[in-house]
């Protein structure tokens, strides 16, 4: 990778990553049920967590992209339309059905690679389960009441082996999640669930390394080896050969961050483009919203070091439990410690932290209208 990289300056750096997220507009994706598997799509996932503090993380990572969004438009895209499924990004996530097959090479594996726990599934428990969902169609976990129950092998495991095999068989891409309810999911055989003979044909290793490339230029516009390979290093020194055979057929550039020792990449396009100066949008950010959960990248582009603090004790935490960035325009200004009072029905503020300098008294405006428009949000159901 000889070339010089291009001089880039941290403000444009982080116009280029607002414009990859859609963040820089109101409602980028349209509305309706549609605007979500358009989201999905065209963020390559949406990350599925158990935290319930304020709303989940899925439905917030969309709501904030898809201001007229609904859960039930993601349950459409789910069940109905099967335009997304489950399975394992970095995390467990919400992926286009389109994109199946290059996750199919995982699920080829005997345990996707996910859980030690896995190796103590029996054959018996496996074919319990899938021969209960070949007879008598999906089910939850609460619908297997006859388990002998077992030792946990550590504090998230589950006492009930089927519950171990069906695990074991969603990652082997056997049982999708055809139905979320909350946490619960309710498994189906994949092939039934799509009304397919079998899987999609696996791609190769190869095409894999070029979908996670183009997936991350698509939705981070400037990469770098980490921003790409997010988790997952061993597929660095194949991605670092593909970026650098790119560079060489001109199709991606070398860029130079201002303040970050890591080498990063643009196409040369992306650079050329113009783009307006944010406008006064407000989004709050999930904690493992796309622009957060790399936290070393949102320090290199936006110079906020965003703390998760929901796992320390409470006398050591700064930002609070569940501490969500506030973007205004194309800054981090504020940190807001949230949670949701379902029974008085309020959106709580538990600690109000501002970040950086600039004019309080408007910005704090803004901030409270998108707070009233999150509560409103998150309390209707």
């Amino acid at each position: 990778m000889a070339d010089k990289p291009v001089a880039l300056s941290n403000a444009k750096a982080r116009r280029l990553w607002l414009r990859a997220q859609r963040l820089d507009e109101t409602a980028p994706f349209g509305d309706g049920p549609q605007a979500t598997p358009a989201a999905v799509a065209h963020l390559g996932y949406v990350q599925i967590d158990t935290i319930h503090v304020v709303e989940r993380s899925h439905h917030q990572i969309l709501y904030t992209r898809i201001p007229d969004y609904r859960r039930e438009h993601l349950a459409q895209a789910q069940s109905a339309d099967k335009t997304v499924f489950e399975y394992w990004t970095h995390a467990l996530s919400y992926i286009p059905t389109a994109d199946m097959r290059f996750f199919a090479r995982a699920m080829k594996t005997i345990d996707g690679g996910r859980s030690r726990s896995f190796a103590l599934v029996t054959r018996g428990d496996l074919q319990k389960v899938l021969g209960r969902i070949r007879r008598n169609g999906p089910l939850t976990i609460r619908d297997i009441d006859d388990d002998v129950l077992v030792e946990k092998i550590h504090e998230w495991a589950s006492r009930k082996p089927s519950k171990r095999a069906l695990q074991l068989a969603f990652f082997r891409g056997i049982l999708t999640v055809s139905r979320r309810e909350g946490m619960l999911k309710t498994y189906e055989l994949t092939t039934r669930h799509f009304g397919w003979d079998r899987l999609p044909k696996a791609a190769s290793e190869s095409e894999r390394t070029g979908y996670l490339l183009d997936r991350a230029l698509r939705a981070q516009g400037v990469v770098s080896l980490d921003s790409i390979c997010h988790l997952d290093a061993p597929r660095k020194a194949a991605m670092h050969r593909l970026v650098a055979a790119r560079v060489r057929r001109k199709g991606l550039v070398p860029v130079a961050l201002a303040g970050s020792r890591h080498a990063h990449w643009a196409a040369p396009e992306l650079l050329d483009a113009a783009l307006d100066p944010v406008d006064d949008i407000v989004h709050i950010l999930n904690p493992f919203d796309p622009l957060v959960i790399q936290r070393r990248r949102l320090a290199d582009f936006f110079g906020y070091a965003h703390r998760f603090e929901a796992y320390l004790p409470k006398e050591k935490r700064v930002l609070g439990y569940f501490a969500q960035p506030v973007l205004l325009g194309d800054e981090i200004v504020a940190v807001l410690d949230l949670k949701t009072d379902r029974e008085r029905q309020k959106l709580l503020v538990q600690k109000w932290t501002w970040i950086g300098k600039g004019p309080r008294a408007s910005r704090k405006r803004l901030i409270e209208e998108a707070l009233h428009r999150f509560e409103r949000f998150q309390l209707a159901r």
